[in-house]
C-alpha cells in the first residue's frame, strides 16, 4: 500500500491516516503496545501462537494523527492449523490492535481493521484469525467461530473467541494445534 487512507469521523473531520506499519519506528511500536496491554503481553496465548515469527509487512497497518504521531497499530502474523497429521493449515493471525487510550473509540481501531481485511481480500491471502470479541469481529467484517471448534492453542483461550474470516471463499475447518507457521524448506 504505497499511499495512506484518511479516516473520516461522521463530522467529516479528518482523524487519522492509514499507513503501512513498516513506516513507523519500532520503538514507538512496542512502546504503545506496552501502554495498551502492558509490559507483562508476550505471555498471552497469542504471542505463543506466532512465536518466533515475524509479522507480515503487507497485511500490517499504522493510524498516524494529524500531527505525524503514532496513535494505532495493527500487527498481522503468519501462523498454522498443525494437524495431528502433521500437514499445516496456513493463516494469517491478525493482531494485536492497539490505540492509544486518548484516541480509543474513535474508529481508529475499526479504520486499521478494514485495511487489513481489504488487503488479504485484494490479496487473497490465507483465512485470517484472531482471538477477539464475535459480536464485533463478526459484525463488522464477517469473522466467526463457525470452523474453529476443532482447534486448539498453546495457552488458556476461550473457544468462543477464537475467530477465523475466509478471505478468498476457502472453507475454515480442521482440527489442530495453532502455533508459528514453519517454511517448508525448498
Amino acid at each position: 500500500m504505497a499511499r495512506s487512507m484518511r479516516h473520516y469521523l461522521r463530522i467529516g473531520k479528518p482523524v487519522s491516516s492509514i499507513v503501512p506499519l513498516i513506516s513507523q519506528p519500532f520503538e514507538a511500536v512496542e512502546r504503545l503496545l506496552d501502554d495498551a496491554f502492558g509490559r507483562d503481553r508476550r505471555g498471552r496465548t497469542a504471542y505463543a501462537i506466532r512465536a518466533g515469527t515475524d509479522w507480515l509487512p503487507p497485511l500490517s497497518f499504522a493510524a498516524v494523527g494529524q500531527k505525524g504521531a503514532l496513535i494505532g497499530t495493527l500487527q498481522s502474523w503468519p501462523v498454522a492449523l498443525n494437524r495431528p497429521d502433521g500437514v499445516q493449515m496456513p493463516l494469517i493471525m491478525v493482531g494485536p490492535v492497539a490505540v492509544e487510550p486518548e484516541f480509543q473509540r474513535d474508529g481508529h481501531g475499526r479504520a486499521m481493521m478494514d485495511a487489513v481485511v481489504a488487503a488479504a481480500r485484494a490479496a487473497r491471502t490465507e483465512p485470517l484469525m484472531l482471538i477477539g470479541d464475535p459480536e464485533y469481529y463478526g459484525r463488522f467484517w464477517g469473522f466467526s467461530a463457525q470452523g474453529t471448534g476443532g482447534w486448539d492453542a498453546p495457552g488458556p483461550f476461550e473457544p468462543r473467541r477464537l475467530l477465523a474470516l475466509p478471505v478468498s471463499g476457502e472453507m475454515i475447518g480442521g482440527v489442530g494445534m495453532l502455533g508459528p507457521r514453519i517454511p517448508i524448506a525448498a
